[in-house]
């Protein structure tokens, strides 16, 4: 005889658990949810793999700078190098660029000196209130112009102090003893226009009474390649740009020549950014598990970046134009796409046609070279709009999107189940209900079978 019917009678109702439930959402989570899951640590992979790319171009950017026409400072070919002899004069210049090449002599005969004058006679309490009751003032005279300053009723700090409101002036009280002190009055500049002569009041107190020069105002004179100067600073601006500063008596002289060196510093910083850069691009487009999900872009990207490393660009020898590329002045492909340099080759035209190096390289405005126009393509891929941005902009949208996905199935999931275990619940007290009747009538017919 059966057991039961349709599972009464043989625990139908304890099979409707949450471990079944569990069991069936674990399941349908694997197709539902899973695959979201996964695109989201891909979209992760990809992140790196990219930051990584964005951050090569960056440092091919930055390398591109030195060959742009439009940099801010001096470019790779306006580098200059210098030496100097003597100790009379140091030199200066914000922009080499602008330097020319040569030697420049200098010879300094006197320096210029600010004008100083001191108290002849100290006092003892700079503290000390001055009052003289004749409301008489101290006159200093600067580049033909009086200047008065009362000095009853203030201390001779708060003259000092005052003094000091004139942009012409500095005055100062110097200890120049243990408890004595000297008021000190400079002009501000240097230079014969800036002499000081001081008016003191018949009234005036001790250490106000009279002034010593002890420095007389003068100019710095002397000669840069035989032209005779006689100027009120230190400081000389020749060819536009390099400060000559006088510091001692002498002759200094600096000499000027292009820096080619760090032209080739640069190109090297150039080849190494563009190498790895390729190196970071293949890799994932020859990985068929790539998690880039756009690589084409990244492609596009490369082969315009090489269309203006490899292109002819219109240079300049005297009167007449020629296209030049890389190529022609010793650079080379290898197998693996790397850019290489023949530094033999390529000094050699540094030397032989400075020029036209630079004409490739940087170019004008008319006619950009590669290294200006790589750094304004750059620039543009980087900036609003360009292709890079909107790379990056697509890259996090899809991330949203995924995660927007992944939370509605999940959302989804929850709710079927939800309902499910509600329906297994009614389910399972009909059962019982059915097994317990079941239980009742299976007792009466063993009961009337023993009977």
């Amino acid at each position: 005889m059966a057991d039961g019917v349709l599972g009464l009678g043989g625990g139908g109702s304890a099979a409707l658990n949450q471990d079944v439930i569990d069991k069936l959402k674990a399941a349908e989570r694997v197709a539902r949810v899973e695959p979201y899951e996964r695109d989201l640590e891909d979209w992760d992979e990809q992140l790196i793999k990219v930051t990584a790319i964005e951050a090569k171009v960056t440092e091919l950017l930055v390398a591109s700078r030195a060959f742009d026409l439009y940099t801010t400072g001096a470019n790779a070919f306006e580098q200059m190098s210098a030496s100097t002899t003597g100790t009379s004069a140091v030199f200066d210049a914000v922009d080499v660029g602008s330097l020319v090449e040569g030697t420049i002599s200098v010879v300094i005969g006197q320096l210029a000196q600010k004008d100083v004058h001191g108290s002849t006679t100290a006092f003892s309490d700079k503290e000390a209130t001055i009052t003289t009751g004749t409301g008489e003032n101290l006159r200093v005279n600067i580049d033909s112009t009086d200047y008065d300053f009362s000095i009853d009723d203030k201390t001779y700090q708060e003259l000092a102090d005052e003094i000091n409101l004139n942009a012409k002036l500095t005055a100062s009280i110097e200890q120049v003893g243990d408890s004595s002190y000297k008021l000190v009055i400079k002009s501000t500049d240097s230079g014969t226009a800036n002499d000081i002569t001081i008016t003191t009041p018949a009234s005036a107190p001790t250490g106000l009474d009279a002034f010593t020069e002890s420095l007389s105002a003068q100019n710095m004179t002397g000669t840069i390649d035989g032209i005779d100067y006689d100027v009120s600073s230190n400081t000389i601006t020749t060819q536009g740009n390099l400060d000559v500063t006088a510091i001692e008596l002498g002759t200094s002289t600096i000499s000027i020549q292009k820096d080619t060196s760090n032209i080739v510093a640069n190109v090297e910083a150039l080849m190494t950014a563009y190498n790895e850069l390729v190196d970071l691009i293949d890799a994932e487009a020859y990985n068929v598990d790539s998690p880039i999900e756009d690589i084409d872009t990244l492609q596009t990207m490369m082969a315009s970046i090489k269309d203006m490393l490899f292109a002819d660009y219109n240079t300049f020898d005297a009167d007449t134009s020629t296209d030049q590329n890389v190529f022609n002045v010793g650079f080379e492909l290898d197998k693996t796409g790397h850019m290489t340099l023949d530094s033999t080759v390529f000094a050699e035209a540094l030397s032989s046609n400075f020029d036209l190096i630079e004409a490739l390289f940087i170019g004008v405005a008319e006619d950009e070279g590669l290294g200006t126009a790589l750094k304004s393509y750059i620039d543009e891929i980087q900036g609003y709009d360009g292709l890079l941005t909107n790379y990056d902009e697509h890259i996090l949208e899809r991330k949203t999107t995924l995660e927007t996905d992944r939370d509605d199935a999940i959302e989804d999931l929850d709710n079927k189940y939800a309902d499910l275990s509600a329906q297994f619940a009614a389910y399972g007290t009909i059962i019982a209900q059915f097994e317990a009747s079941f239980g009742g009538l299976k007792m009466m017919i063993e009961q009337s079978v023993a009977g």
